[in-house]
């Protein structure tokens, strides 16, 4: 029996999700979270083979750093994204932080089941799209016989963070021009921080001024 927990912060999808999986015998959902703070208290408590993991919860930790800390907390636990982000900047970092598996939420059912088998198990599991990409990008790094920069594996979103710390915004003033709350641009600037080995605001700002960012038109 593979013990599953599903997160998510939409009702429904987990609703769903619960109702296809519970209906398979060998397999048994025994959690749900609506965000990543609560699932790695229930993952902790509870210790599921698998969890499905949603990147976008706008409330509380998210589905890469869940994951990320997930798996530092329980190295044997394996985290299936499922996403509706058909992108591989999400692919890549998802990887990064750990996760065994990447499947889009348009997926059949069928390809989930297998997907789930296939983490549980032990293996890794990513659509052939998902697959081709990975490829790609490590051809195009051996033909060019250099590996991304730190600053390449920041998001759009952290870069544009990352520009308005280095000018001196504070994280309400940031959050309140992004529309976005400052419990996510600390997140951010926390990941941005240790994507590029950065501790410190003063590291932020010569950073910033090194990669050409401050421009203050």
């Amino acid at each position: 029996m593979i013990k599953l927990m599903v997160v998510d912060d939409h009702v429904v999808v987990r609703s769903g999700l619960m109702m296809l999986l519970n209906g398979k015998n060998d397999m048994e959902v025994i959690a749900e979270a609506a965000d990543g703070d609560e699932a790695i208290k229930k993952a902790q408590d509870l210790k599921p083979d698998v969890v499905l993991m949603d990147l976008s919860m706008p409330h509380g930790k998210d589905g890469l750093t869940a994951t990320k800390e997930l798996k530092e907390l329980m190295p044997s636990i394996a985290i299936l994204i499922l996403t509706m982000h058909d992108d591989e900047e999400y692919l890549f970092r998802a990887i990064h932080a750990g996760a065994s598996g990447y499947l889009l939420k348009s997926a059949p059912h069928e390809e989930l089941i297998s997907a789930i088998t296939s983490v549980a198990s032990g293996n890794a599991y990513l659509n052939p799209n998902a697959t081709r990409r990975l490829m790609s990008e490590y051809m195009d790094r051996l033909k060019n016989g250099e590996p991304s920069s730190s600053f390449d594996t920041l998001s759009d979103r952290e870069k544009e963070i990352l520009e308005w710390i280095a000018k001196g915004y504070s994280n309400k003033e940031i959050a309140q021009h992004l529309v976005i709350s400052v419990k996510t641009v600390e997140s951010h600037k926390s990941n941005l921080m240790e994507k590029l080995g950065i501790k410190s605001r003063p590291e932020l700002v010569k950073y910033a001024m090194k990669k050409g960012l401050l421009n203050f038109e």
